[in-house]
């Protein structure tokens, strides 16, 4: 009986091995999180996105208002303190560094693997930030009447799927050439016959 425990805990830690890129979970864990990474933008549904009017002439619109009220709701969660960005850029910078440095620097293999898997997260966490301050822009321009709620409203929503483009193809380019890349290593290596 004290047999059959032992292995079924070896084939329990088998599937949770430290050999991140071995196993079958990272993979399936890496798309997972890469392919929500492009779901929305901001928090905004992409139907409230898609139904604006490109063209900005004319009676405003009822999508055109209910996008902007999406942002006016949205976008100040997105608005940082210059002290709470310094905090959160040095937080940002000594992780990303020390786990870039553990995994290629000394070669741990799970270091690696974590930034493989939240190299997305950052990048649409920095892309958020980006577009959000220029979203807020164009938000306080149609508050204060110098522009039509529909011509922001358009202008907000080319921004927004600019942003959720690049978020949707970007990542399987970038898996696409992280697998490339493995396979060349594991060749190179001669841990892959």
């Amino acid at each position: 009986m004290q047999c059959g425990r032992v292995g079924l805990l070896k084939d329990i830690l088998s599937i949770l091995d430290s050999r991140s890129f071995a196993t079958i979970w990272f993979w399936v864990m890496l798309a997972t999180v890469w392919t929500m990474v492009g779901r929305n933008v901001l928090g905004v549904p992409p139907d409230v996105i898609r139904r604006v009017p490109r063209d900005p002439q004319g009676p405003d619109t009822p999508e055109a208002l209910v996008l902007l009220d999406w942002l006016s709701l949205v976008l100040p969660r997105w608005r940082l303190d210059p002290r709470e960005g310094v905090w959160l850029l040095g937080l940002f910078a000594f992780v990303c560094s020390t786990l870039i440095l553990l995994g290629f620097a000394y070669g741990l293999e799970m270091a690696q693997a974590l930034v493989i898997l939240l190299f997305p997260v950052v990048l649409k966490m920095l892309g958020g930030l980006w577009l959000a301050s220029r979203l807020q822009v164009i938000l306080a321009a149609a508050q204060a009447h110098r522009i039509t709620p529909n011509e922001a409203a358009a202008a907000a929503a080319r921004l927004m799927a600019r942003y959720r483009t690049v978020l949707t193809h970007l990542p399987p380019l970038l898996l696409l050439t992280g697998f490339m890349l493995l396979l060349l290593w594991l060749s190179l290596s001669g841990r892959w016959l």
